[in-house]
């Protein structure tokens, strides 16, 4: 993760299908993915919020190795994902997200057992904001988190883009890149 807090996140827009979603990085790694067909505001206000001293540039090119494994991902040819991601949180929320990282593809997780994985069992509802605070969709798969009983439950992007994304790795559970 860099240090440096005057850093440019460089932005750019994957569309795929009638989906269009904001990508953001750092020199460190991608930064944030944006929910299904939001404004740039979305992303602006990312950044003003978590990077207030970085300037926002627009840079297809630069995003292009981060677009790419995504779109690979939403066609059902990629599970795994080899980019760098430079993910800021309190060291809670991030043991938080590596422990999705950890969830595999086509398979879900409820928050009880997140909270289990990072041994923190009486935690269930900070696990649940935590995860709500995610700023890479996808990537970090909180779209793979359940209510305890197996319900679809609230996701940044969505419920419609959570149960999509669960549909595809469903369907394309063999076959797939693995990094």
């Amino acid at each position: 993760m860099e240090t440096s807090k005057d850093q440019t996140v460089r932005w750019s827009m994957l569309k795929h299908g009638d989906w269009a979603i904001y990508l953001a990085a750092t020199a460190a790694g991608l930064c944030y993915v944006g929910s299904v067909n939001q404004p740039f505001a979305e992303l602006e206000a990312w950044v003003e919020k978590h990077r207030p001293q970085s300037a926002l540039v627009k840079d297809d090119p630069w995003l292009k190795p981060f677009a790419t494994e995504l779109m690979e991902y939403l066609q059902g040819t990629r599970e795994h994902f080899s980019m760098d991601c430079d993910l800021s949180g309190t060291p809670f929320q991030l043991a938080v997200w590596e422990a999705l990282r950890q969830i595999p593809y086509g398979q879900t997780a409820s928050y009880t057992d997140i909270a289990n994985i990072i041994e923190k069992p009486a935690a269930v509802r900070a696990v649940g904001a935590a995860i709500g605070a995610n700023p890479v969709l996808i990537t970090v798969p909180c779209h793979r988190v359940v209510g305890k009983n197996g319900s679809l439950t609230g996701y940044r992007g969505g419920l419609p883009m959570k149960t999509t994304l669960l549909d595809l790795e469903k369907k394309t559970n063999r076959g797939v890149k693995h990094g």
